[in-house]
């Protein structure tokens, strides 16, 4: 599909909706466990009368429209709506607190906030007399708001009638809409997940979001006949790169989970083509089939071990891009009806063609993992100003340790300084409100990505880690903790690390224990514990954690090992901004907040003592008072 300056994501749109038509499903939703098909007409209607309905109700070329919720029909119909009417999209992440609403709502001059249910038109109400530009919250689910009469509320099925009605007076309004845009215009507004500071809002045009889609089906294309389930935030440009940038150009059929907690089962049931997630996902299929491992009979164990020493030695082969023997084949066709088949099924990847991880680090443990399943993985690179990707891996020429070549039409170079430079057509517009920070990031047209990397000699990027984040080991040689953490993390008890030693005399470990696999291992082994707290500093689960980390030191040198490691009294958490809601460490953050802890590790205690206070979601507090053991790690 060519891509001409004036195409806009609505005009695309329009395009394919009356080419499916009635008779070809654009969507589905699971619905009080029924999955229910929606056509590309009844899509394109639903958007249409949306559209008109902002019109009618003010919404003036430009202006924004927020949207808050799970992955629905209805929030892609919003946001489809807002730009067909020539307004700017903006998508918050649902678990989103109270005071980071209230600044994007403030910050990006939302007029109008389109929220699921009550929650979300609980948290609009909130901030509505403290953001002046909202004018209208725009609910979809009733239930719960049988009692809510404030004015400012209407329903989503209120404001398609006021676009029916605006249909009849003016019939060629949404037609003549969709005409005068232009690519070059503003489509989306996405608020960075910094690391370090408030969110940035980074203004994504319809030509960025268009051609980043098309450069990545040139690499990977994909057919629509194609079923992709959508379940990761829409306000992760990740999502938005499949459902919108890639999904509309193949017209390809987009599923949504009947609810978020369900979204592993009902990517089983549909068993989607292509599949795109961060890290944490694959690292969270990884944990459970580990699990089911450790819970399951002598006879399958030994026949999971020998499929995966099987599937390891291929994946390797295939690595090095050795020729395959014809007596590996046939193991290889062992391993797949003997456990392969079945697993591959229950993760919902037997169909997947294509698998795709960006957004944070994966440690080379799990990427090997997936591929000695027989999963095709590829590694990304990107971020939210380039509209999502700027690198990934090629079929048939995959290294766990890169992110792969560019796409079609992307420049990558690397800085004196060892920083990593992108220029393309899907190179961002600019900060809202910002300009000094689109001045240090837009340089002569390249992308300044606060990444240190390098470009190896297969011409394949080699991302080191964050510029800011690199250590300086104890022999002066620079160490990505990236790598360590997400070493660490491959072993199925741990949720979480947090690895420390930049100029220091060793390296340290914070370690978040998964409480629900490390329980089921607790209660095995008949340890009686009541809380999160009271196991992670059991001896005993000390032990365990000690023996994930000598694991994930092996092969390492002396000054990259963990030396020192503490279990901490909670799990990390984006409510605690702790992380990002991408789930990356913020790490000056935790540094800040963890003080005394870091200060421990590098003195000669062996305890250390917390009196803080823990601030649940629901507005619940706890005050923990404990002391936390800190173990030294020798040579065995």
């Amino acid at each position: 599909m060519e891509i001409t300056p004036e195409l806009t994501i609505p005009k695309l749109f329009v395009r394919q909706a009356r080419k499916y038509g009635a008779d070809r499903v654009a969507m589905r939703e699971k619905e009080f466990g029924i999955w229910r098909p929606i056509s590309w007409q009844q899509y394109l209607d639903n958007v249409k009368h949306l559209a008109l309905g902002l019109v009618a109700l003010g919404l003036e070329d430009g202006d924004k429209v927020s949207m808050i919720g799970d992955n629905r029909p209805q929030g892609l119909w919003a946001e489809m709506a807002t730009l067909c009417a020539r307004g700017i999209g903006v998508w918050l992440f649902q678990d989103c607190l109270i005071d980071e609403v209230r600044y994007i709502i403030d910050h990006s001059d939302t007029k109008f906030i389109f929220g699921e249910g009550q929650e979300e038109v609980d948290k609009a109400l909130s901030i509505y007399d403290e953001c002046p530009k909202l004018k209208k919250i725009i609910w979809d689910d009733p239930k719960g708001l049988r009692h809510y009469h404030q004015d400012c509320l209407i329903s989503l099925e209120e404001v398609q009638d006021l676009g029916k009605k605006l249909e009849k007076e003016k019939p060629h309004l949404f037609d003549e809409m969709i005409e005068k845009g232009h690519g070059k215009e503003v489509a989306l507004l996405f608020y960075t997940s910094g690391t370090t500071a408030l969110p940035k809002g980074a203004l994504l045009s319809h030509n960025n979001m268009l051609t980043m889609g098309k450069h990545l089906m040139e690499v990977d294309p994909c057919l629509d006949t194609d079923d992709y389930v959508s379940y990761l935030p829409f306000a992760w440009i990740g999502e938005q790169m499949m459902s919108i940038s890639c999904g509309l150009q193949i017209g390809y059929t987009i599923n949504f989970p009947e609810e978020p907690d369900t979204a592993q089962e009902n990517i089983r049931e549909i068993g989607p083509h292509v599949m795109f997630a961060p890290p944490r996902m694959y690292e969270q299929m990884t944990r459970t089939v580990q699990v089911k491992y450790l819970d399951s009979t002598w006879t399958k164990r030994k026949f999971y071990e020998m499929s995966t020493k099987i599937g390891y030695h291929l994946a390797d082969m295939k690595f090095k891009k050795r020729p395959i023997p014809w007596y590996w084949k046939l193991l290889q066709k062992f391993a797949y009806i003997t456990v392969q088949k079945k697993l591959k099924d229950h993760l919902g990847l037997s169909r997947v063609r294509n698998a795709y991880t960006g957004g944070a680090a994966m440690g080379p443990d799990h990427f090997r993992f997936f591929h000695a399943l027989g999963v095709n993985l590829k590694q990304i690179y990107g971020q939210t100003e380039v509209a999502g990707i700027s690198v990934v891996h090629r079929t048939g020429d995959i290294k766990f340790d890169t992110v792969g070549h560019p796409i079609p039409g992307t420049e990558i170079k690397i800085t004196e300084e060892g920083e990593i430079i992108t220029r393309s057509s899907s190179v961002f517009l600019g900060y809202y409100k910002n300009p000094e920070a689109t001045e240090s990031t837009l340089k002569d047209g390249w992308l300044h990505s606060g990444d240190k990397g390098f470009i190896d000699d297969d011409g394949h990027l080699v991302v080191f880690d964050r510029t800011k984040d690199v250590f300086t080991l104890k022999d002066g040689r620079p160490f990505a903790p990236q790598y360590l953490e997400t070493r660490l993390k491959f072993s199925p008890y741990i949720k979480d690390s947090w690895v420390i030693g930049d100029n220091r005399d060793h390296i340290s470990a914070v370690m978040c224990i998964d409480y629900k696999v490390v329980g089921n291992w607790a209660d095995a082994k008949k340890l009686n514990y009541t809380s999160y707290q009271e196991l992670s500093q059991m001896p005993e689960v000390y032990d365990l954690v000690e023996e994930q980390i000598r694991q994930a030191n092996k092969d390492l040198p002396d000054v990259a090992k963990v030396r020192r490691f503490i279990n901490l009294y909670k799990e990390l958490d984006p409510d605690d901004d702790e992380l990002t809601r991408t789930r990356k460490l913020r790490r000056a953050f935790v540094e800040k907040r963890y003080k005394e802890i870091v200060d421990a590790l590098y003195s000669d205690k062996d305890t250390v003592h917390i009196d803080t206070t823990i601030r649940y979601e629901d507005g619940r507090e706890s005050h923990i008072k404990t002391d936390l053991r800190i173990v030294t790690i020798g040579d065995k």
